[in-house]
């Protein structure tokens, strides 16, 4: 079965809770399937390796990971209005699969979540989409046919998934911001579909 895979860092919990609600867009579409994944974090001093797996949670992503999925969705918290270091990190290392191609006419699309009200949540989502385009993927969002895009009081933006968390720290979407991501998972799955992955 076709794979989406949902690929994020999350370090207080919200980005993961928003990547589940994606994953189960995905599991809606028939004959597609979410593959849930993370990346190392990283540190300025490393004093020891990463483990293999990570103690709870998505397990980190492989390089087979990318070449098998019929679509990738990327997720991560934002930092000043950018993604944070970890997913930027891994993004920098795939110099090989741009220069094969591997990711080419996939569909794509971005998720994050923030603390404050106007932390970035845009600028994020947007900054994430540079590096797919130049990986040749087909970018996916959010059309305003969701009615929760034009309802939401917290995240839901049109060039992605987003989650405010508040300054208390939620790390559970409100409904709205549920809705929508489950849209975007089952968006970019029925892209992944009619492009042939399902077939």
């Amino acid at each position: 079965m076709p794979d989406i895979l949902i690929l994020y860092y999350s370090r207080s919990g919200s980005v993961a809770q928003l990547a589940r609600q994606i994953a189960r867009g995905v599991d809606e579409v028939p004959g597609m399937a979410a593959r849930l994944r993370t990346v190392p974090p990283v540190a300025p001093v490393t004093q020891t390796a990463a483990p293999p797996e990570p103690e709870d949670g998505a397990p980190y992503v492989e390089r087979s990971d990318l070449a098998d999925c019929a679509g990738l969705i990327l997720g991560s918290p934002t930092r000043f209005g950018n993604m944070a270091a970890p997913l930027k990190h891994f993004l920098d290392s795939l110099g090989a699969e741009w220069a094969s191609g591997t990711l080419v006419g996939k569909p794509a699309a971005v998720f994050t979540s923030t603390a404050s009200m106007h932390g970035g949540q845009e600028s994020t989502l947007l900054s994430m989409l540079v590096p797919l385009l130049h990986h040749g993927m087909l970018i996916t969002g959010i059309p305003f046919t969701e009615a929760a895009l034009s309802t939401t009081t917290t995240g839901g933006t049109p060039y992605g998934a987003s989650h405010w968390t508040g300054h208390e720290g939620h790390t559970q979407p409100s409904e709205d911001e549920r809705q929508l991501a489950r849209a975007l998972g089952r968006r970019v799955a029925l892209i992944a579909h009619k492009l042939g992955a399902g077939a």
